[in-house]
């Protein structure tokens, strides 16, 4: 190397050293993008009949990998550049920076694209997809939490190799007890967040695509990350909640388990109403339906009112939005077939007046027709 050196300088002692420096760093960079073009193209062709983890490795590792070969040519050409002290320790330290820098950009992206590769085996699309999102939502934890230890650690690296950097950490080592209690103070909300993300990866009370109630609304958990939780509500909207507000507030999960549901419709009818009729029809309902999925169906009389009785229908489905729909269904088909077969058994207010001395009602029997069946969820 010092031989090369040597001679490198004797054919060039003619020249201005700025410009024999200029030269060499300039060339450096040039020869390192052909190195990098050339290689980039050997690795695309090798990779070509891989499995995905490598292409992907490969093509999105190609700006890292670029600012590796730039950064080792340069700090070639800068050896045996003739530099003064000052220049030359500025281009060591941004050479040192970007090791640093690709070290922890390599890892981030292998993080990215391994976890990518691995969550392509699990089908959040699947009917029964719990274990899916099981791992979907650990994963995708997971990763954000290691992600932001990368970044945080490749930052703290390249800070450290400034010397007033350093003076620092060395007094806020020495102050450790009063720094701690204030940086705990001041990122405390961050902090619980963060910690929050670790108790919900590890107990998994959410999971992605699970179906919430939450503050009285519907919806999907569409995305989780390090801080918060984002729901799609059924009407598209979304609701951002931290994720500190799942392990301090009671919420419903309505696929904790599984995503089969059952669903209740409660009719109000007359008592005249045959329910043996309304059980048939309701089990015909349901066996005609391509929502249902064969697992429950029910009709109970749960309650007698002072005008008409409570009648429970129970009907399960695969998931929330399909159960909904089958109660929706339920109800207009059965709304429809007591109107038609028994219309006197619609709840009505029956108001009997006394007797007149002909014997004749005063008030005729006011059959003020209810004509709707009062349902509710």
């Amino acid at each position: 190397m010092d031989f090369l050196i040597t001679e490198f300088r004797q054919y060039t002692d003619w020249l201005p050293n700025w410009m024999v420096s200029v030269g060499l760093l300039v060339g450096a960079v040039l020869i390192g993008l052909a190195i990098h073009r050339f290689a980039f193209g050997i690795f695309k062709r090798l990779v070509e009949d891989k499995d995905l983890f490598w292409r992907s490795l490969v093509s999105r590792g190609r700006r890292p990998m670029r600012l590796t070969v730039l950064t080792f040519t340069v700090s070639f050409a800068s050896s045996i550049a003739p530099l003064a002290a000052r220049p030359a320790e500025i281009i060591r330290h941004v050479l040192l920076l970007g090791f640093i820098l690709v070290l922890g950009w390599v890892a981030k992206t292998a993080l990215h694209i391994w976890m990518t590769v691995y969550l392509r085996r699990f089908k959040l699309d699947a009917e029964d997809n719990l274990l899916a999102r099981t791992h979907v939502t650990q994963s995708r934890i997971a990763e954000r939490i290691a992600g932001a230890m990368i970044v945080i650690v490749t930052v703290a690296a390249m800070l450290m190799t400034f010397p007033a950097v350093q003076q620092y950490g060395v007094s806020v080592l020495a102050s450790a007890g009063v720094a701690g209690i204030v940086l705990g103070l001041a990122l405390q909300p961050m902090l619980k967040n963060i910690f929050a993300g670790i108790q919900l990866a590890i107990t998994q009370p959410i999971r992605i695509d699970d179906a919430l109630i939450v503050e009285g609304e519907w919806g999907n958990v569409e995305e989780i990350t390090s801080t918060y939780v984002v729901v799609k509500l059924w009407d598209w909207r979304r609701m951002i909640l931290p994720l500190s507000y799942f392990i301090e507030n009671p919420f419903q999960n309505w696929t904790r388990e599984g995503s089969a549901l059952i669903g209740t419709v409660m009719i109000y009818l007359d008592y005249s109403v045959p329910v043996s009729a309304i059980r048939r029809r309701v089990e015909e309902i349901a066996n005609e339906s391509k929502i249902w999925d064969r697992r429950v169906v029910n009709v109970q009389v749960t309650d007698f009112k002072e005008s008409v009785m409570e009648i429970r229908i129970l009907i399960s489905a695969n998931n929330a939005p399909k159960t909904f729909d089958m109660r929706c269904e339920m109800r207009e088909k059965i709304i429809d077939f007591v109107q038609r077969e028994y219309p006197a058994a619609l709840p009505r207010l029956r108001v009997e007046g006394a007797s007149n001395s002909n014997g004749h009602a005063n008030g005729a029997v006011a059959d003020t027709a209810l004509r709707h069946a009062n349902f509710q969820s």
